[in-house]
Formats: structure tokens, C-alpha cells, sequence
């Protein structure tokens, strides 16, 4: 009987184990993202270069990304992360002018989440984990070419008038 037990107990926790990320997906919540609010250097590029996320307001997170290079904008990201009809969250992207894709959440914890769409071409996910609470790990990953592909954006919180501390208006 013991042993029926402790392996009923087993294949439970197992199946807990797969289905994780869908019961935290599932469970997920706009409020466990309000670390992403405010404003992130991207590390090791020019001034200007990072995201700003506005604080949690009308069932939204709402972000925009820029990358400076030789003192021009050379891309930019408009983002929302919101409940989709379904009441799940989703991470939407509209990179430099292009269409918009949705990345439904995946997995979520106290100091990151996972969003995937498995259709998208590239990537297909976009991951922020909080390592520090001045420290942002933000990246995307998926297949191309056959091959994975994963792109760090590493951040530092800064400020958001520091943004303009030295000349960015030419």
C-alpha cells in the first residue's frame, strides 16, 4: 500500500511539474510585473538606448524600447502586456512599424515571466527576469534557420530624467 501511495504521490507531483508553467500561466497576474515599471539603460549602448515601462494603469503595462547607434534612433518597439478575452496575459510587440505579434504568458514567477508564441517566426519568446532591483535581464530566444537563437538585452534602472542628462536633442 505504501509503495502504491508514495507512487501515485510521484506521477501527482510529476504531472504538477509538467503542468507548472501553465498553472502559473494560468494564475498570472498584472500586478506581479510591476518591477518592469520605469526606466531601463540598456547596458553598454549609447544614451537614449532602453526601455520605459509606465506604471500598471487600466488593465495595462505599457512600454516603449529604443537603441541608439552613432547618435540616431535605429530601432524602436511599442509594447503592451495585458489579459487577452481569455483572461490570460499577453505580451504585445510592435518592433519598428511592423505588424504587432502577441506572446501569451507562459510562466511567471515573483521576479520574471516567459511569454511564447511558437508561430511567430522570430523569436518565438520574449523573456524579462529580474536579477537585482536595479538589474534587468530582458531577451529573446527561438529557432532560426534551424538553430536556436538567443538575444540578452542586459539593463540598469536609472532615472528616467537621467535619460536627458547629457545633449540627445541634436
Amino acid at each position: 500500500m505504501k509503495i502504491q501511495y508514495r507512487l501515485s504521490s510521484f506521477v501527482a507531483l510529476c504531472l504538477l511539474h509538467a503542468t507548472g508553467s501553465t498553472f502559473a500561466a494560468n494564475e498570472a497576474s498584472l500586478s506581479q510585473l510591476a518591477w518592469l515599471s520605469g526606466c531601463w539603460s540598456a547596458d553598454g549602448s549609447e544614451l537614449g538606448s532602453g526601455e520605459q515601462w509606465m506604471p500598471l494603469a487600466g488593465a495595462s503595462l505599457m512600454g516603449v524600447s529604443r537603441t541608439i547607434r552613432q547618435g540616431k534612433t535605429v530601432a524602436y518597439e511599442f509594447m503592451r502586456i495585458t489579459e487577452t478575452s481569455d483572461g490570460k496575459l499577453a505580451f504585445f510587440a510592435q518592433p519598428s512599424g511592423k505588424p504587432p505579434a502577441s506572446f501569451p504568458v507562459r510562466s511567471m514567477s515573483s521576479t520574471d515571466v516567459v511569454f511564447e508564441n511558437l508561430d511567430h517566426e522570430f523569436p518565438q519568446r520574449v523573456i524579462y527576469r529580474l536579477a537585482t532591483p536595479t538589474q534587468l535581464r530582458a531577451g529573446i530566444e527561438g529557432m532560426r534557420d534551424g538553430n536556436l537563437k538567443t538575444v540578452e538585452y542586459p539593463m540598469t534602472r536609472v532615472s528616467c530624467d537621467s535619460q536627458l542628462t547629457q545633449s540627445t536633442v541634436k
